[in-house]
């Protein structure tokens, strides 16, 4: 998807090198339909240039600076040298990240989707979460609830998660954490695997979360959550912890949540 309007001043691009002249390098900006920009020679690299060419070749993807626009004249000024390393990184990876969302767009509405509607569903997306990118990858880990809020109809909603959830790699974290769990009644092995099956949540744990409770050494289990970010994890861990310590309080026994094992040989 390439813009219809033009970049801000202060705004990262990507382009292309399109020309090279004595006086500088003319870019055509990859995000942005049919705009080009200059960065003069002063702004190529830092430091006196003898050859432009010793720091740019014709064809080569950089990553500029937006210096200034000036919409009557049609000329955007670009600088080179202002982007540091860590801002051409992530500006490439945010790039590519676009590119594989538009990808998405095709695979969900057909390659011959007009772009009216494509850029309804665009802006739709980048309005709740400002680049396509991370609107698949928010439907991908929660399905149509993430896109509720959106101006998408159903089916629009519908392509857009079975697309998501066939191409988006989704990134997880692991937590883990232990609770002690103890029953002094006579019935007291079978209130601990009551408590254990709510610790795992009796089905109900949300399908973005895989949470597994397991034996460690009485009276202790580890509790092991996989999920897309930490403070969704952390709450799940938490959350497992409180519904196993509710069950056991319940028959007058005790429940302790630990982050650490209390042993350190398995």
């Amino acid at each position: 998807m390439k813009y219809s309007g033009w970049p801000e001043p202060s705004e990262l691009v990507v382009g292309k090198v399109d020309e090279i002249e004595d006086f500088g390098v003319f870019v055509d900006l990859e995000e942005y339909e049919g705009k080009r920009g200059l960065c003069h020679i002063s702004e190529v690299a830092s430091g006196w240039i003898k050859n432009v060419r010793d720091h740019v070749n014709e064809g080569q993807t950089v990553v500029a600076k937006v210096l200034d626009v000036d919409e009557g004249s049609q000329q955007i000024d670009l600088s080179i040298k202002d982007v540091n390393d860590h801002q051409r990184k992530e500006k490439i990876q945010e790039w590519k990240n676009e590119q594989k969302a538009d990808n998405w767009m095709e695979l969900a509405f057909g390659e011959d989707i007009d772009d009216e509607t494509y850029g309804a569903i665009a802006n739709a997306l980048l309005a709740d979460f400002g680049s396509l990118y991370d609107g698949f990858e928010a439907a991908a880990i929660h399905g149509d609830e993430a896109l509720d809020e959106t101006d998408l109809d159903d089916d629009e909603i519908e392509a857009i998660v079975e697309t998501a959830r066939n191409n988006v790699s989704v990134p997880y974290v692991n937590v883990t954490g232990y609770v002690d769990l103890t029953c002094p009644e006579n019935d007291g092995v079978d209130v601990i695997k009551e408590a254990l099956k709510a610790a795992e949540g009796n089905g109900e744990v949300p399908e973005e979360i895989e949470l597994e409770v397991t034996y460690v050494g009485s009276p202790e289990y580890r509790i092991q959550v996989k999920a897309p970010d930490y403070k969704t994890a952390e709450g799940a861990l938490e959350e497992s912890a409180a519904r196993a310590r509710a069950v056991v309080e319940q028959h007058d026994g005790t429940g302790q949540f630990h982050r650490e094992r209390h042993e350190d040989d398995e």
